[in-house]
């Protein structure tokens, strides 16, 4: 039984610094190019409710 507790303990601790060396590598993640004013694009303009036929 010991074994398994330290066996898990072990893998909380591996866990918890790969999320942290992640996070810290990675930041906030990727932002987008402040330059230019946001906008939608080639977004549909029918909404994502509509019914569609299979």
């Amino acid at each position: 039984m010991e074994f398994i507790g330290v066996l898990l303990f072990i893998i909380l601790i591996i866990t918890a610094a790969a999320s942290i060396s992640a996070v810290l590598r990675d930041g906030r993640g990727r932002l987008p190019d402040r330059s230019e004013p946001w906008t939608a694009r080639d977004l549909p303009n029918n909404s994502c409710w509509t019914l569609r036929a299979f």
